[in-house]
């Protein structure tokens, strides 16, 4: 196995991304533009905290000691942010379009062809082992996301556009994550989100400048909302984007890419023991086969 300790890191990281699915469905209730602006403001506070603690306990290796290391850090969080900022508000784009939940799932999932597609435009080269995994994955993924047939509409280029924005956030990372404190870039990833996200938040949730507070005002008083919020906020942004940056430092782009994948496993496998969802064989089908291609992926030859 290589880097298995990193790898599982990665597979955490899904795990703790599939379970937010059912998370959002319940933060959502502040808005969708409003569920993000919040959540990434509170995992960017969180972060700052954990790596002020950190600096101050001396288990900060990579924190930056001149002007320039600074401003490494800035442009790394500043362009991993504006990728995952892109990537996320255009699935929720595909999605209020039309594109239905299981379909923005596989399609966003994409991502795990388009990076080692990227990749050779930047010179990295993918194996055919790695290469097959990826073709495999991508079978399972459409077995356990698309039931009814498949087809593509203009919802559902925005999603892939998506996926695309999600393959350059992962090698955005990868450029930078041997140079920087992971626990910074992703805080300051987070901030970069939150700023960006706050015009849509303003006038599409609140309608600017009618203001419209009732939702937000409601969705506080709603124990589950406010829950949903906190784990997106601390779990899944603050803690499961940092592991990726973390893990990443070891593992290849398209490996992580694979690994990453689980997400929509975790997602469905949340959604019946959380929610009581029933799971179709054709569903246990295509985990079975994510879990040995993603699996194989990781066995040297």
């Amino acid at each position: 196995m290589t880097n298995l300790w990193y790898t599982l890191l990665l597979v955490l990281t899904a795990a703790i991304w599939g379970s937010g699915f059912v998370a959002q469905i319940e933060g959502n209730a502040f808005g969708p533009f409003t569920f993000s602006c919040i959540r990434c403001f509170i995992a960017a506070g969180f972060l700052a905290l954990i790596f002020k603690i950190l600096d101050l306990i001396g288990k900060s290796p990579r924190r930056p000691h001149n002007r320039e290391e600074r401003i490494l850090h800035w442009k790394a969080g500043f362009f991993c942010g504006l990728a995952l900022c892109t990537a996320m508000n255009l699935q929720q784009l595909g999605m209020f379009l039309g594109t239905p939940a299981g379909k923005a799932g596989f399609l966003t999932a994409c991502y795990i062809v388009l990076v080692p597609i990227v990749s050779l435009f930047i010179g990295k080269k993918t194996s055919i082992k790695t290469w097959l995994c990826v073709v495999i994955t991508t079978f399972g993924l459409y077995l356990l996301c698309i039931k009814d047939g498949f087809s593509l509409e203009l919802s559902d280029g925005v999603s892939l556009l998506c996926a695309l924005a999600f393959s350059i956030h992962i090698l955005v990372i990868d450029k930078f994550v041997n140079k920087v404190d992971p626990i910074r870039v992703s805080a300051i990833q987070f901030l970069t989100i939150g700023v960006l996200t706050a015009p849509l938040m303003f006038v599409f949730d609140m309608k600017f400048p009618v203001m419209e507070f009732s939702t937000i005002a409601a969705a506080l008083v709603n124990p589950r909302a406010v829950a949903g919020l906190c784990f997106a906020a601390f779990c899944s942004s603050g803690i499961a984007y940092t592991l990726q940056i973390v893990a990443q430092d070891k593992v290849k782009p398209t490996i992580a890419s694979l690994t990453m994948s689980l997400e929509s496993v975790f997602a469905v496998l949340a959604g019946w023991a959380i929610l009581g969802e029933q799971l179709s064989a054709r569903e246990i089908c295509g985990c079975a086969i994510m879990m040995v291609a993603i699996v194989f992926a990781q066995i040297r030859r």
